[in-house]
C-alpha cells in the first residue's frame, strides 16, 4: 500500500469538487500538497480547508505561459494528479465552436500541459506517480457528448500511453475513470444520471486507487461494465443502446 505520508502532491483542478474531495484524503493521509486551478479565492479557501500543510499555486491548463510558469515553482515532486475539467453537454446538431475547443483545450490538451510540467524531473530521478483523471464517457463515442467524450477518450490513452512507457520503470501510472459525480459540472445535464456520487465517495474510491499498485479503475463498477463491455459491442446494437438526443 502506498505511503502519502511528507510526499509532495500536485493537484490541478482541487479548488472544489472530486479534486477538494480527494485533497482532503490526501491531506489527512499526511500528503505535502500544492493545489492548482484558476481562481485565486477559491484555492485559498480549498488550502484553508485541509488539515495538513498545503500551498495554493494558480494555474491555467489551457495556456502553455501559465503552465510554464507554474512549472517554475513546482521543485521537487514526488506524484501528480489531473483533475481539472469543464464540460457543457452539446449535440453535433448544436455545435458550439467556443465550447468544444475549450473541452479540447483544458481537458486533454491541459492534461499534456501539466504532465508535460511534472514528468520530466520524475524521469530524471527515477521515481513518481502520475495521476490522470479519465471518465467513462471516453470508453466510447456517446449522443449529446461532442467535446466532452472525445477528450477524456485522448487523456485515457495518455495515461496508457504512459503506463505503456514507465510501467518497468519507478514511475507509478494510474487512471481513473468516474461515472456522474455531483458537481457544478453536472448539474448541466437534463437528464437522468444513474449511480450519480457525491464528490466525497468518489474521493474514497480514487484514494483507494492511488494507494493500491493497480493501473485502472472505472467506476462506480455496475455502471462501468455498460461502458467498458460497449467495447465489444458491433455498431448496430451499441448505437441502438444510445439513441441520438431529441
Amino acid at each position: 500500500m502506498r505511503d502519502f505520508s511528507g510526499k509532495r502532491y500536485w493537484l490541478v483542478g482541487a479548488s472544489e469538487g472530486l479534486g477538494l474531495a480527494l485533497a482532503q484524503k490526501l491531506s489527512a493521509a499526511g500528503a505535502d500538497l500544492i493545489l492548482s486551478a484558476r481562481n485565486q479565492d477559491a484555492l485559498a479557501k480549498a488550502v484553508a480547508s485541509l488539515p495538513g500543510k498545503a500551498t495554493a499555486l494558480v494555474v491555467d491548463v489551457a495556456s502553455t505561459e501559465s503552465v510554464y510558469a507554474a512549472a517554475a515553482q513546482l521543485g521537487d515532486l514526488d506524484g501528480m494528479v489531473f483533475l481539472a475539467g469543464v464540460y457543457w453537454p452539446m449535440r453535433a446538431q448544436d455545435w458550439d465552436a467556443k465550447a468544444a475547443e475549450a473541452m479540447a483545450n483544458v481537458n486533454f490538451t491541459g492534461c499534456i500541459r501539466a504532465v508535460g510540467a511534472a514528468l520530466p524531473g520524475m524521469v530524471a530521478k527515477g521515481r513518481g506517480h502520475v495521476v490522470i483523471t479519465g471518465s467513462l464517457s471516453g470508453f466510447r463515442g456517446l449522443p449529446g457528448a461532442i467535446g466532452y467524450a472525445a477528450s477524456k477518450a485522448g487523456t485515457m490513452v495518455l495515461a496508457e500511453s504512459l503506463y505503456a512507457d514507465l510501467r518497468k520503470t519507478g514511475i507509478a501510472v494510474q487512471l481513473a475513470n468516474p461515472g456522474f459525480i455531483r458537481t457544478r459540472l453536472t448539474a448541466k445535464n437534463d437528464f437522468t444520471m444513474p449511480f450519480i456520487m457525491d464528490p466525497e465517495a468518489a474521493a474514497d474510491i480514487m484514494f483507494r486507487h492511488m494507494q493500491s499498485g493497480r493501473f485502472k479503475i472505472s467506476f462506480p463498477t455496475a455502471f462501468s461494465w455498460l461502458f467498458r463491455g460497449g467495447n465489444f459491442l458491433p455498431d448496430a446494437l451499441y448505437y441502438r443502446i444510445f439513441p441520438p438526443k431529441p
